[in-house]
C-alpha cells in the first residue's frame, strides 16, 4: 500500500519509515525538511520525499487537499497537536484513505490515578499538551466507531533512542545526573524519589505503528498504549545508572518545594510535568489485539541512548557498551 508518514524524519519515524519499506509498502515522507533523520538506512533511498510546512498550509487552510493529493491509502500522523488542525485533514482524507493512524500520548490520563493505566481509564488531561490530545482522540475514535472515518490511536510514553536526549533518573533533560551516578557522587531526588517514569524505545513505537497498519480491522476504532514492558521509579532509575558503571547510588531527599530550589527552573518544571503524572501503562490490549511485542525494557532503551552520549561526548561518561 502507498503509506504517507506525517513527521517522517523525526524520532519514530526513523524507525518507522524502513520498517514500512521492509513490508513492501510504498512511503512517501512528509516533513519540513530541515533535518534527517537520527540514523539512516540505504532503504531511505527508495522513499518518496515531500517538504511541506505544516503550520503555514494549515493557516491557509491547504493542508488536509495537500495530504489528499499524494494519494496515500493509509496516513500515519505523528505531529498531530492541536485539535484545531483535525476538522481539515478528516474532511479531505473522509472516503479517501483506507486507515489514519494517530500518535497520541500517555499525557491523556493525566496523573495516573491506576496502575498500570489501561485504555478503558478515563481522560483526566491537566497539561494542554495532554487535553488537546485527547480531544483530537476523542473525535477521531467517534468518527471511526460511526463509520465515518477509520482512524486508530496509539499512546507512546517517553520515547527514547540514540541521538536525542532521554528523561533521565531526576525526571527531566539534564545530563549531569547521569555523570555524578556514574562518579559515585551524591544526586538528590524530589520526596522519596518514588515517582514512576514510562520510557518507550522509538523503534517499539515503530513496531506498533506497523501492527496497527497490519491488523486494520483489530486497530480501527480503538486506541492503544505504547510503552515498555514496565516503568520504573527515579531512585530504581538511579540505582540501575549507576550499576552500569559499577557504582552504588549515593541518594537523597527533599520535599518538592524544597528540591526545585536546587535546580533551575526549567529542570523544575520538566521534572514537575513527570512526578505529577507519574506515568505507568499497561500495554496488554496492545500485545492481544495487536501482537505488540517490546523488545526494549525502559532500561535498555535508555541505557543504549545513554551510550550514544557518551560516544558523542555529550557525557563524560566511560562508554557503556
Amino acid at each position: 500500500m502507498k503509506v504517507l508518514v506525517i513527521g517522517a524524519t523525526g524520532h519514530i519515524g526513523t524507525y518507522l519509515v524502513p520498517r514500512l519499506l521492509a513490508r513492501g509498502h510504498e512511503v512517501v515522507a512528509l516533513s519540513r525538511g530541515q533535518r534527517q533523520p537520527y540514523s539512516t538506512t540505504p532503504a531511505w533511498e527508495n522513499v518518496e520525499t515531500i517538504h511541506l510546512d505544516r503550520k503555514e498550509e494549515e493557516g491557509k487552510g491547504t493542508f488536509g487537499k495537500a495530504v489528499a493529493e499524494i494519494g496515500a491509502e493509509v496516513v500515519i500522523d505523528l505531529i498531530l497537536f492541536k485539535t484545531a488542525s483535525l476538522p481539515q485533514l478528516v474532511d479531505a482524507l473522509a472516503g479517501k484513505v483506507r486507515l489514519f493512524i494517530f500518535c497520541g500520548t500517555m499525557w491523556v490520563y493525566g496523573p495516573t490515578e491506576k496502575a498500570p493505566t489501561s485504555e478503558k481509564d478515563p481522560r483526566l488531561a491537566t497539561a494542554d499538551y495532554g487535553r488537546q490530545k485527547a480531544q483530537i482522540e476523542e473525535e477521531l475514535i467517534s468518527a471511526a466507531l460511526a463509520g465515518g472515518f477509520p482512524a486508530t490511536v496509539l499512546h507512546p510514553g517517553h520515547i527514547v533512542g540514540p541521538g536525542w536526549l532521554p528523561i533521565g533518573p531526576a525526571g527531566n533533560l539534564n545530563l549531569s545526573v547521569f555523570e555524578k551516578l556514574g562518579r559515585g557522587e551524591e544526586v538528590c531526588l524530589p520526596d522519596q524519589g518514588l515517582a514512576t517514569l514510562h520510557h518507550v524505545h522509538a523503534d517499539d513505537v515503530a513496531q506498533a505503528f506497523e501492527l496497527a497498519l497490519a491488523k486494520p480491522r483489530a486497530s480501527i476504532g480503538e486506541s492503544f498504549n505504547v510503552v515498555s514492558p514496565e516503568a520504573l521509579t527515579l531512585r530504581g532509575f538511579c540505582r540501575a545508572v549507576a550499576g552500569w558503571l559499577g557504582r552504588e547510588p549515593v541518594l537523597s531527599y527533599l520535599p518538592w518545594p524544597d528540591w526545585r530550589k536546587t535546580v533551575s527552573e526549567e529542570d523544575a518544571e520538566i521534572t514537575w510535568e513527570h512526578i505529577h503524572h507519574c506515568p505507568c501503562g499497561s500495554i496488554e490490549k496492545a500485545r492481544k489485539v495487536l501482537g505488540y511485542s517490546p523488545r526494549y525494557t525502559s532500561l535498555e532503551a535508555v541505557r543504549e541512548a545513554l551510550d550514544w552520549l557518551i560516544r558523542h561526548g555529550k557525557v563524560n561518561l566511560p562508554p557503556l557498551s
